[in-house]
């Protein structure tokens, strides 16, 4: 299994498997909740050596456990590293490739020597960076596999079988 879908995989299994610990959590005040379960994704992120984030942008997703893991999520594999390992047109076309035609990938955060891709979906955004992406979208099958062509491709890419 690619490495991005394991993750996420794992990152799931850990928050159904810690649901009635988030939910107490959370009956007691959100920011526990939010505590517990930068905890699980701390642990699962440490397992593959990445510093896996859950964002809530809007704060009442708190209270949504069921979307723990499956939306805004943040990937940071080396926060120093500032060009892409591939040429940044490659990650562009397997955006469009990957994501379909609806995906509009463009050049983004381009300013002292660092590189870095935004692909604006219809429902969400990808934050593609040399170090780290950013999905404010939900994870669905397209985006899994864009993200597993990334972390194979950009990210880790001397670990490829």
């Amino acid at each position: 299994m690619p490495a991005f879908s394991s993750l996420m995989d794992e990152l799931r299994y850990n928050i159904e498997r810690n649901r009635d610990a988030l939910a107490a959590a959370l009956r007691r005040s959100p920011n526990m909740a939010y505590q517990k379960v930068n905890e699980l994704t701390l642990f699962v992120g440490s397992r593959h050596n990445v510093d896996l984030q859950l964002h809530f942008p809007a704060p009442g997703k708190i209270t949504d456990i069921g979307s723990y893991g499956t939306e805004n999520i943040g990937i940071v594999v080396d926060k120093f590293r500032k060009t892409f390992p591939v040429p940044r047109e490659m990650v562009k076309q397997k955006a469009i490739e990957l994501l379909g035609s609806d995906a509009r990938p463009h050049d983004a955060y381009m300013y002292e020597g660092k590189e870095g891709v935004k692909v604006v979906l219809p429902d969400g955004r990808i934050e593609v960076l040399p170090g780290s992406v950013h999905f404010w979208c939900t994870i669905d099958d397209k985006v899994r596999s864009y993200a597993d062509w990334l972390v194979e491709n950009v990210y880790f890419p001397d670990k490829k079988t």
